[in-house]
């Protein structure tokens, strides 16, 4: 696709995403980096749980 073909291009050092969405294997290329968010759910997750600040996470 185009924008893979773009992004893949050199122009960027690297292109970094997050697992909210899966990444087929052929949109990959060397410079894309995908981060998990997994323990930032499971953060905010327990922090509900416990009644605590969701907010001062991201202070």
């Amino acid at each position: 696709p185009p924008a893979i073909e773009r992004l893949s291009s050199g122009i960027f050092e690297e292109v970094i995403t997050t697992n909210t969405i899966p990444t087929p294997k052929s949109s990959r290329f060397p410079q894309l980096t995908i981060l998990s968010v997994a323990n930032l759910l499971g953060e905010t997750i327990w922090r509900i749980h416990e009644d605590s600040s969701v907010s001062s996470m991201f202070r």
